[in-house]
C-alpha cells in the first residue's frame, strides 16, 4: 500500500506545470458548508468527476479546476483554496494512509433526485426540500400517481416527504375542519378510488410496496420523520386493518396485532401501532420528546458514531460533518426506540444515556435505505403554520448536512452489488 501511494503521487507530480486542483474544505473554515454540497453536484452534471475525502477537514472536496468553478464557488459564498499538482498529491498520498482514518472516494455521476410529496398547500415546511433549494440542487416533485406508474425507475435517490403511509392523514384528527386537511382528505380519497382503492390506507400500502421493490432494485431511499416510521407500520399492516372508525370509516380488525408481518418492513419489528384516532402518534418505534427536553432544547443532541473510512465508507459517507455533536429536534417522529430496530441496520447516531436512535441506514436488495428523526435540524418544535426556515440563517448547519451527505452519496456508486 505505501508503494502504491508513493507512486500515485510521483504521478500526480508528473502533471503539466499549469494543472491546478480546488480543494473545498469542509471544516470550521468553509463559510457554507450547505451551499457546497450544491456546488459538487453542479460539478458532477457538468461531467467532472469529485474527490470526497472522508474525515479529512470535515469531509472535503477535491476537484480538478475548470474555467467556470472558482467564478461558481465565488456566486455562491463557498470558501475554496487553490492548490498545486504537489499540494493535491500531498492531500491524496496523506488521506490515504493506512494509519489514518481517512479515504478518498471518486463522485462519479450526479443523481436523479426525487421527491415524493403532494402538490397541495400544507401547513409545514419539508426540511429536505429546503436543503435542496437553498444548495441550487435540481429534483423533481412526484407522488402517488407518478409512483404507481412506474416513475421510480427514472430515479436513483427519492426522499419521502413529511407523509403519513398508514391513511390516518397524519393523525392530525384535530385539525380536521381545517380546510388545508378537507383538502388534503379530498384529493387522497379521489387518486385512490381513481387506482381502484376502497380505502386511502390500502393506496397508501400500494405506494409503500413500490417504494420498497424500488429500494429492492437498487434505489436510495431517505426519509425524515414520519416519513419514516409509517412506512413500515403500512407494511408490517398490510394483511389487516389498523386505522380507526373516525379515518375510514370503519373498525380496527380485532385481530389485528397478530396478523402484522415484520417480515415486509426495511428498518424496524415487533413494534405496537397506535389505535387512537387522536393520538398524535402512530406507534411506539417513536420514543418521543422528553418532557424536560421541550423546557430546555440546550440539553437535547445526539452523538454521530465514527465508521472506517476505508473498511465502511457508506456510513462514513453518510456522518461526514465538521462536528460530532450535533443538537436535537423534535418532529411527529422524534427519535427511533433501538430495541425495535431490526439486527444489521448501522446505527449512525443517537442520544446519549436514552433509548433513542436519531440516524440509521440499512441494505435491502440492491438498495439502501436511510431515516432520520425530526422534521427541521435547525426548528427545535416546528409547529403546523410556523414559517419555514431561513437557510441563509444556518449557512453551517451539522443537522442539515446529513440530508446533503445523503443526496451526494448515490454519486459514489460504480455498480449494483448483489446480495
Amino acid at each position: 500500500m505505501r508503494r502504491l501511494t508513493v507512486l500515485l503521487a510521483c504521478l500526480m507530480l508528473a502533471l503539466p506545470a499549469g494543472a491546478q486542483d480546488l480543494l473545498i474544505p469542509m471544516d470550521t473554515r468553509q463559510t457554507d458548508h450547505l451551499k457546497a454540497y450544491g456546488v459538487a453536484y453542479w460539478t458532477l452534471s457538468r461531467g467532472v468527476e469529485v474527490d470526497w475525502l472522508l474525515n479529512y477537514r470535515g469531509g472535503s472536496f477535491l476537484i480538478s479546476s475548470f474555467p467556470e468553478l472558482e467564478q461558481e464557488l465565488r456566486i455562491r459564498g463557498v470558501f475554496f483554496e487553490k492548490l498545486g499538482a504537489g499540494q493535491a498529491a500531498q492531500i491524496i498520498a496523506e488521506v490515504e494512509r493506512e494509519d489514518r482514518n481517512t479515504a478518498v472516494v471518486r463522485l462519479e455521476k450526479p443523481p436523479r433526485i426525487a421527491v415524493y410529496a403532494p402538490d397541495v398547500t400544507q401547513p409545514w415546511d419539508d426540511a429536505v426540500l429546503l436543503a435542496l433549494n437553498y444548495a441550487e440542487v435540481p429534483y423533481d416533485m412526484i407522488y402517488d400517481d407518478e409512483v404507481l406508474a412506474g416513475k421510480l425507475r427514472e430515479y436513483d435517490w427519492l426522499h419521502l416527504h413529511h407523509e403519513d403511509f398508514t391513511g390516518q392523514y397524519g393523525k392530525f384528527y384535530t385539525y380536521r375542519a381545517m380546510p388545508w386537511y378537507i383538502e388534503q382528505q379530498r384529493q387522497a380519497e379521489a387518486t385512490a378510488r381513481r387506482h381502484g382503492f376502497r380505502k386511502v390506507s390500502r393506496l397508501k400500502l400500494a405506494v409503500a410496496r413500490t417504494i420498497r421493490d424500488y429500494v429492492l432494485d437498487g434505489g436510495f431511499l431517505f426519509a425524515m420523520c414520519s416519513g419514516t416510521d409509517t412506512f413500515d407500520i403500512a407494511l408490517a399492516a398490510h394483511a389487516t386493518d389498523i386505522v380507526p372508525a373516525e379515518y375510514d370509516g370503519d373498525p380496527i380488525d380485532p385481530d389485528a396485532l397478530n396478523k402484522l408481518d415484520f417480515s415486509e418492513t426495511l428498518a424496524f419489528e415487533n413494534f405496537t401501532p397506535s389505535f387512537n384516532a387522536q393520538e398524535y402518534e402512530h406507534s411506539n418505534i417513536d420514543t418521543g420528546p422528553p418532557p424536560s427536553q421541550l423546557l430546555n432544547p440546550a440539553l437535547d443532541y445526539f452523538t454521530l458514531f465514527e465508521f472506517s473510512a476505508k473498511w465502511d465508507p457508506v456510513p462514513s459517507m453518510l456522518t461526514q460533518n465538521h462536528v460530532a455533536t450535533i443538537k436535537g429536534f423534535i418532529g411527529q417522529t422524534t427519535g427511533f426506540r433501538k430495541n425495535l430496530i431490526k439486527p444489521g441496520v448501522v446505527i449512525m447516531a443517537e442520544a446519549p444515556g436514552r433509548d433513542e436512535v436519531r440516524y440509521l441506514h440499512g441494505s435491502f436488495g440492491q438498495g439502501t435505505f436511510t431515516f432520520y428523526a425530526g422534521h427541521d435540524p435547525e426548528d427545535y418544535q416546528h409547529f403546523v403554520n410556523d414559517p419555514p426556515t431561513d437557510l441563509n440563517l444556518h449557512k453551517n448547519s451539522p443537522g442539515y448536512r446529513l440530508i446533503l451527505n445523503n443526496i451526494l452519496f448515490p454519486a459514489a456508486r460504480k455498480k449494483k452489488q448483489k446480495t
